[in-house]
């Protein structure tokens, strides 16, 4: 899949957070990705990690589920964490094998604390993915030319997705951090289900 956020979970209830029977010490959060005309795009309910200088780290085990607008729930069979910068327009996921990326980022707007247990965001296509061989690249150019005509990008918002899409490449390649050793260390943090 390549299109945002295609890994993560939907809560069964607030009782099983992950979509599974789960620690009553995790505190659910509910992660919500819209398009740009509003319209819902993928949602889930992740648990809190903790935060650190580079954001607040949302994980998820392996089983979990998310859903894509009113789609069926996508269950996947890593564990994988998702990070909530403190600035910036994007959200960045570290995947445990056997996904087929290891960095998945989604451009949006910047992420928006609507109240302490929800943060929402504005999919802007672009992707950039890191794999696990080190590779690297920014995925859905073509469904971003797209929506800029279908949904009327300003372009401000073109540009800014354009840039934030080029540091993000740059970054996942170099291993800057929290692209490196950092996220891997979130991610050993995802309790087991």
């Amino acid at each position: 899949m390549t299109s945002g956020t295609d890994n993560g979970c939907l809560a069964a209830s607030r009782r099983e957070p992950y979509g599974v029977a789960y620690s009553s010490s995790v505190t659910p959060i509910r992660v919500v990705y819209r398009k740009y005309d509003g319209s819902l795009h993928w949602h889930m309910e992740l648990g809190r990690l903790g935060a650190d200088e580079h954001g607040t780290w949302l994980g998820a085990p392996a089983g979990s589920r998310c859903q894509r607008g009113s789609e069926e729930p996508v269950t996947f069979p890593q564990a994988w964490v998702l990070l909530i910068p403190r600035a910036g327009g994007w959200t960045m996921t570290c995947n445990a094998e056997p996904c087929w990326t290891e960095l998945y980022i989604d451009i949006t707007t910047v992420p928006r604390w609507i109240a302490d247990d929800r943060v929402e965001m504005v999919d802007l296509d672009l992707d950039v993915v890191r794999r696990f061989d080190g590779s690297a690249e920014i995925l859905d150019e073509d469904e971003f030319a797209e929506h800029q005509v279908r949904y009327g990008y300003p372009p401000e918002t073109i540009s800014r997705a354009e840039d934030a899409a080029a540091a993000m490449l740059a970054a996942v390649t170099s291993g800057t951090e929290p692209f490196g050793q950092v996220c891997r260390a979130w991610l050993a943090k995802v309790p087991a289900p």
